[in-house]
């Protein structure tokens, strides 16, 4: 199978830099698939896991909002955040995600109730791709 150059960049620096066979993540209009040769185009990114295949080979990534940029030989996340599954503090991941839920309860606003929504996702993101590795 054809292979293509992505890379996930954060403002901290770069988390994935690699040939791949296909990537796919969740974008504002749903999920999607890449191979080698795709159309060019960008795209706002969720909350959610970009599942990464070399060969037999899947990593995962956790991106926490972005955009993706796809031409027919390279693909660029550049993301909010992004960890490796073998990055995540799981432990902590479990935390941020109980401070969440608490607050989600005791949200006295649609505002505080966002915030806690969107703290909830990240945590569970991290912990699913976490769970993946």
């Amino acid at each position: 199978m054809k292979t293509f150059h992505v890379s996930i960049v954060t403002p901290n620096g770069p988390v994935f830099d690699s040939e791949v066979e296909m990537i796919s993540t969740k974008t504002e209009l749903g999920e999607i698939g890449i191979l080698a040769g795709h159309v060019p185009m960008v795209a706002p990114l969720q909350i959610a896991a970009a599942r990464i295949n070399v060969g037999s080979k899947t990593e995962y990534v956790a991106i926490n909002g972005g955009f993706l940029e796809v031409q027919p030989d390279k693909v660029t996340i550049l993301a909010q955040t992004a960890e490796r599954a073998e990055s995540i503090d799981i432990a902590r991941a479990e935390e941020a995600r109980k401070r969440a839920e608490s607050r989600l309860q005791g949200a006295q606003d649609d505002i505080d109730a966002k915030r806690a929504q969107l703290a909830l996702k990240r945590a569970m993101n991290r912990i699913d791709v976490y769970k993946h590795s």
